[in-house]
């Protein structure tokens, strides 16, 4: 089981996983050698890898989406190996209720988006999509910092 010092330390780490042991010292009142070796343990069973949040439209990818897919039981691993390896599926999960997939992806325009989702239809059995277009991000992997507050 989690204690309430493990969620704060990574609380912290996710505002900011750059911080210094010191730092990172300071604000949890947690030993800079117990830092060491809690963060040494939790790599690769809780931390599971470590990245950035980008602003993609700096990259010119103007158009995120989420798509949720509903496809034919027989096409569902071929679309699967499909969205795994696209170059424009930044995120991919399996779902539930009447739909297969959820897909988060990253367009340079509606147009890109929609020759992406025409391909879809074409090559694989897709029964059913439906687009979500992200205008902006209100919140963003806030979970740990949230649960800080409720068990305050």
């Amino acid at each position: 089981m989690i204690q309430l010092k493990d969620i704060q330390i990574l609380s912290q780490l996710r505002k900011n996983s750059r911080k210094s042991l010191t730092q990172l010292s300071r604000e949890t009142k947690v030993p800079v050698s117990t830092l060491y070796d809690k963060l040494k343990g939790y790599r690769g069973k809780i931390i599971k890898k470590f990245t950035a949040l980008l602003d993609f439209k700096v990259f010119d990818f103007d158009t995120r989406a989420t798509i949720v897919i509903k496809v034919d039981h027989m096409g569902k691993e071929a679309l699967r190996k499909h969205l795994e390896r696209h170059s424009r599926v930044n995120s991919l999960y399996r779902i539930n209720n009447g739909f297969d997939f959820m897909v988060e992806g990253l367009f340079c325009n509606v147009k890109e988006l929609e020759d992406f989702l025409d391909e879809l239809e074409t090559t694989y059995d897709v029964i059913a999509t439906k687009v979500y277009h992200m205008i902006d991000d209100i919140k963003r992997e806030a979970f740990l910092e949230n649960l800080l507050e409720v068990k305050k």
